[in-house]
């Protein structure tokens, strides 16, 4: 594992650790997060830690033609009040990430740090959120990088009320043109939607694409 200085570099993604982390420390400049995601890592950290690289082996991806949408999900496309938008408000929608509760976690990734760090990459052009609104208001979200290569990187999302950031990415997921949906590691909620395993060498042949 090595550890980062203010050079903007990273090891080969090989020396990742079994667990997957790749290297300690460096910033969140947006010359070094781009870098990172190019070349198939990404920060996952929390304030009780340095910034930690990740390069995990399995990669968790949905590849858009293999999504799955339930029959009741199809019924809430259809029939919700919720109203999807993109790229509306990128920070309320991080912010929200950061703030939601999750089972199994005291605090959050989401730190100031990042909020901070992805709104800059939104205003650049590599990064999107996804809102959910519903009489006018914010209820879900989700945001994550664009490589504008094809490959959309999800971070986080959230949600408030039933099936709001299902339909959210749902709907995102229909109406673009993404090759591969990088959802980093796996989880029940992605996997009902077809998301799977990819080794990590699949993955980063098909960032080189």
């Amino acid at each position: 594992m090595q550890y980062l200085t203010e050079k903007i570099w990273f090891p080969d993604v090989d020396h990742a650790s079994p667990e997957g982390i790749i290297a300690v420390g460096g910033d969140l400049s947006t010359e070094r997060l781009l870098l990172a995601y190019k070349t198939g890592i990404f920060p996952w950290f929390d304030d009780s830690n340095p910034i930690l690289w990740w390069s995990p082996d399995p990669r968790f991806v949905l590849y858009p033609q293999k999504l799955k949408v339930s029959k009741s999900m199809r019924q809430v496309l259809r029939n919700s009040d919720f109203e999807i938008t993109v790229n509306q408000d990128f920070r309320a929608v991080i912010t929200q990430c950061a703030l939601v509760k999750r089972n199994g976690q005291d605090g959050t990734w989401v730190t100031n740090d990042m909020i901070e760090a992805y709104v800059k990459l939104n205003e650049l052009g590599f990064a999107k959120s996804v809102e959910v609104w519903q009489n006018n208001e914010l209820v879900g979200g989700l945001y994550g990088v664009d490589l504008n290569n094809g490959v959309f990187c999800g971070e986080s999302m959230f949600t408030k009320v039933s099936n709001a950031s299902k339909a959210g990415f749902i709907s995102f997921i229909q109406n673009t043109s993404y090759k591969l949906i990088d959802c980093q590691v796996y989880t029940n909620h992605l996997e009902s939607l077809g998301a799977e395993e990819v080794s990590r060498d699949t993955f980063l042949a098909f960032l080189k694409e």
